[in-house]
């Protein structure tokens, strides 16, 4: 993708070029738009795609993973699945196109192509870094998403599910919300696979949480053996409000997801939870980038991953104070079960502190199941496998747990030991 010769164009960087040529004229938009996209991709195009020598790319070399970029495959049939909890209001993006029905009082949910097609998304339509790869490739190709409004004051009983299921090919979407002042809601992030050929799916959610509001906003990525995900959620976080991040990766080929907050507003508070179940050859990368920028503000990132058989992952977390930020209280772990010889875990925690009167602190660790709890297990008559998933559940159901929802936990508990039973 890049115009020098020395750096030559992998298959996916070719690939990626003669998809937007061939595509730029059936995509939504106006001629803001239009100039937004070309700018983005130009961008993309000039950079190409990251590799090692790029540090926030480091432990995930895009251009050396990603084999190919997935032609539009007009066969291609999604459809619809049941919600993981019975009581949710489900949106759907079957195969990138959003299928939007009744909403609870209070909430406003309409299509992003409207958005694209008046102009009035083009000003959000840029890069938030140089190395906003993400960003770059899903605002260059998106056609559909879900604009989400909570009203002020609004307290939503029931999760949103926000559903995006394909079958193959490419799928470009985006989740631009508001969430108003007071308001309460659980909103789910889903994005799975029922095809059988491989997809490339690249989702931004960009979220502004005002003052007071207590959102939580699950991701659950259980995409196909040969799909690849790229996915960011960029968050502002008002005065006195908190937000609640579960991620669930339990599928995809080549995974990234990057979670981008800054705390605007005194008093805000922050909690990541993340779980990533790794097997096969597959590439999962969660990166973290948060900044205090205000003064007493919170906040808490716990992340446990297993890996089997020859999985390979990532955790990279950057804090960082700003010099006005005193009393920022921020902490950050990430556990991992290695389970083979032959998987690898990347930790790469990062505090950049400018203010003097913080509590800050970091740490990482990598280990096996404790044989000694393994053994007790099995000396009460549990066999190997089904004592070695128990332990396995319990590392990583302790933070699904953390949810208040007894019907979304045991959802997600439901997910996470299905995935063990055919992977331990």
């Amino acid at each position: 993708m890049t115009l020098q010769a020395a750096n030559r164009l992998t298959v996916a960087e070719t690939q990626l070029i003669e998809a937007y040529t061939s595509q730029i004229g059936g995509l939504p938009g106006d001629g803001d738009v239009l100039v937004a996209r070309d700018r983005l991709f130009d961008e993309l195009k000039r950079a190409g795609l990251p590799t090692r020598r790029i540090e926030a790319w480091h432990y995930t070399d895009l251009k050396a993973l990603m084999r190919g970029f997935p032609a539009l495959d007009p066969s291609a049939i999604a459809a619809q699945v049941e919600p993981i909890v019975a009581a949710a209001t489900v949106l759907s993006l079957v195969q990138g196109k959003a299928e939007l029905g009744s909403m609870p009082d209070g909430v406003q949910a309409t299509a992003y192509r409207d958005s694209l097609t008046d102009g009035s998304a083009a000003g959000r339509l840029f890069a938030r870094d140089g190395d906003d790869t993400i960003g770059r490739l899903n605002g260059s190709f998106v056609r559909d998403g879900i604009e989400l409004r909570v009203e002020d004051g609004a307290s939503i009983d029931a999760p949103i599910e926000l559903q995006s299921v394909h079958a193959s090919g490419p799928v470009h979407v985006r989740y631009p919300s508001r969430f108003g002042k007071d308001s309460r809601a659980v909103v789910i992030e889903r994005h799975l696979s029922n095809g059988a050929g491989p997809a490339l799916v690249s989702s931004v959610a960009d979220l502004k949480i005002d003052d007071g509001a207590e959102i939580t906003w699950i991701i659950l990525q259980t995409q196909g053996l040969d799909d690849t995900h790229l996915g960011q959620i960029k968050v502002e976080l008002g005065a006195n409000a908190q937000f609640r991040l579960f991620i669930v990766n339990a599928g995809g080929k080549l995974v990234r997801q990057e979670v981008h907050l800054r705390t605007a507003g005194e008093g805000s508070d922050f909690k990541l939870r993340a779980v990533n179940l790794l097997g096969g050859e597959t590439h999962t990368d969660v990166t973290m980038t948060l900044g205090h920028d205000v003064p007493n503000t919170t906040s808490t990132e716990i992340v446990r991953s297993v890996v089997f058989d020859r999985a390979k992952g990532v955790f990279q977390g950057m804090i960082r104070v700003a010099p006005d930020a005193q009393k920022t209280d921020a902490r950050m772990a990430c556990n991992t079960l290695l389970m083979s010889d032959d998987g690898e875990f990347s930790v790469k925690p990062e505090l950049e502190i400018f203010a003097d009167d913080v509590q800050c602190a970091h740490g990482a660790t990598v280990t096996d199941i404790d044989h000694n709890h393994l053994y007790y297990l099995m000396a009460r008559g549990i066999p190997q496998k089904k004592a070695r998933g128990l332990l396995i559940n319990a590392f990583v159901a302790e933070v699904v747990e953390e949810l208040e929802d007894e019907a979304l936990v045991e959802a997600l508990e439901g997910i996470i030991t299905d995935w063990l039973d055919n992977h331990g």
